[in-house]
């Protein structure tokens, strides 16, 4: 079955439509968690072996990660017994989509905010890491400066986040979204969450409910289906529901849909459209992991697929759930359509 990715990468070709809502200063820190103690490690920080074994010529790491499609680089300031780069490294960079989100998107090289290496910087300037540290004012640690392909600053964070403005952060960089607008006003946009705990997944009245056989290798269905992979603690899931999802014209185009939402990392029986029988997530990994996304089958197993992964706004998500409910995939690629109707 083929697929169509129309993400702001390329994506591939056939039915699937995804439009992942992906979805300052810094906002606050630090968890509201009293009970943390926040007392010097008596164990060093260990660093994900992933970490960019780096010559501390940030020229050159940039370089290398433009080189290999990454967006930019990430440069991590911390202190070897620092409570909170602890956490960071293993709670954070300990879930595997945040690790492996990362990956796909940045190189990371680690700094020691009070160390004496030397540090070449992308203006050429030479300085250890305390002075660079310093002069960045990232010696409150942990620190994490985003520069873009460019060599721009396009983030800094100075403390820890905790995974959802963390993962939030990373989309809000890889995404391009610092070039329009501030991250306090990107986090903001997933304020009106539709959760009362960070781990739920927003709820929607026009969800299917399980078991979820979505098998269309044998019988059509009578609608396109659309779904949902999602997780809990998301900020782009919660801007799509909290905002365009109340859209009046977009909901009414949903509910002209089959709709189903599965939490991409739980073990939930399903069935997908061509007949396999896995979980949630192995089939969310297999289509790439991503969180938020929409995707959208067709009427019969062997109908296209369109996938998108952005942060979409009212008018691209009302354009493709177009597509999709005016069954113009059975003719035409999304491509097509679009520049027909611009025409």
């Amino acid at each position: 079955m083929g697929i169509l990715k129309i993400s702001c990468y390329g994506i591939w070709q056939a039915l699937l439509f995804t439009a992942l809502v992906l979805g300052m200063g810094p906002v606050v820190g630090v968890e509201d968690d009293f009970s943390f103690d926040d007392s010097p490690r008596e164990r060093a920080v260990e660093h994900p072996d992933w970490f960019k074994k780096s010559l501390l010529d940030l020229r050159e790491d940039l370089n290398e990660a433009v080189q290999v499609g990454k967006q930019g680089l990430m440069v991590y300031f911390g202190q070897a017994r620092c409570a909170y780069c602890h956490r960071l490294l293993q709670v954070n960079f300990g879930l595997d989509d945040i690790a492996n989100y990362t990956r796909q998107h940045f190189d990371l090289v680690a700094l020691d905010a009070r160390g004496p290496r030397e540090v070449t910087l992308l203006d050429g300037a030479v300085m250890s890491e305390q002075e660079f540290a310093l002069a960045e004012e990232t010696n409150f640690t942990p620190s994490i400066i985003f520069y873009d392909r460019a060599g721009r600053e396009a983030l800094r964070l100075r403390g820890y986040y905790p995974p959802y403005q963390f993962r939030a952060a990373l989309e809000y960089v890889a995404d391009g979204h610092y070039a329009r607008e501030s991250f306090r006003d990107y986090l903001a946009r997933g304020d009106d969450r539709l959760v009362f705990d960070a781990e739920d997944l927003n709820d929607e009245d026009f969800f299917a409910s399980a078991p979820f056989n979505l098998d269309r290798s044998r019988f059509p269905g009578e609608r396109p289906l659309v779904v949902f992979f999602e997780q809990g603690d998301c900020h782009a899931c919660d801007v799509l529901h909290g905002q365009l999802l109340r859209d009046v014209t977009l909901r009414h185009l949903i509910q002209s849909l089959d709709s189903v939402q599965l939490d991409m990392r739980a073990a939930t029986p399903v069935v997908t459209p061509s007949g396999q029988r896995t979980q949630a997530r192995d089939w969310a990994a297999a289509l790439g992991g991503l969180d938020a996304l929409i995707f959208t089958a067709g009427i019969g197993e062997n109908d296209p697929l369109v996938r998108a992964r952005a942060m979409a706004g009212l008018r691209f998500l009302g354009q493709v759930l177009n597509y999709v409910s005016s069954r113009a995939y059975r003719d035409q690629s999304y491509p097509q359509w679009r520049a027909q109707r611009s025409e």
